[in-house]
């Protein structure tokens, strides 16, 4: 689970469980798929995400674009700055293409020491693409960079199971 990835504090409550269980009952109920796209957060919503019991079920994969050149050639994104909601909405939909996934959750953004882009530290935005289009939210975390790293993954997880629990209708 997401308390034994790497940069991820030890925590693993209950909250957590029941997102990750909330998630994976709603795509393996739907038969439907989940992707990650990840600059910021460097694999660890996938991890998240992989570590749920049956995820070989939905999850199809993800794409660590940590560089620009990746985000750029890999997944679609226009060039230019990165950290802002249009790359975070293009990361999210290009993976969803290339790994052929129903839902896709994408973090790109500041995890500091200090600013980028001209954006400070803990800015963080995070989209999800469904199969009724993309939404994204920009978010401002604080701490040292393992903690903004932390509640970037956390509020992924916590954005898709949204994006999933608003657009999947169960199959049966």
């Amino acid at each position: 689970m997401i308390g034994s990835v790497a940069g991820i504090d030890e925590r693993h409550d209950d909250a957590t469980d029941d997102l990750q269980q909330q998630i994976a009952e709603a795509l393996t109920s739907s038969n439907r798929t989940a992707a990650a796209a990840e600059s910021l957060t460097g694999g660890n919503v996938s991890a998240g995400l992989s570590a749920i019991e049956g995820a070989s079920d939905w999850f199809v994969g993800g794409v660590i674009a940590y560089a620009a050149e990746v985000k750029y050639d890999l997944l679609g994104v226009d060039r230019g700055p990165v950290i802002n909601a249009l790359t975070a909405r293009q990361m999210a939909t290009g993976v969803a293409r290339l790994l052929h996934a129903d839902f896709a959750v994408a973090t790109t953004g500041v995890g500091g020491p200090g600013p980028q882009e001209d954006r400070p530290e803990g800015t963080v935005f995070i989209a999800v693409a469904s199969p009724t289009g993309c939404t994204d939210r920009e978010y401002s975390f604080g701490g040292d960079p393992s903690s903004i790293i932390e509640q970037a993954t956390h509020q992924a997880l916590r954005d898709l199971a949204a994006a999933v629990a608003d657009s999947v209708v169960p199959t049966g």
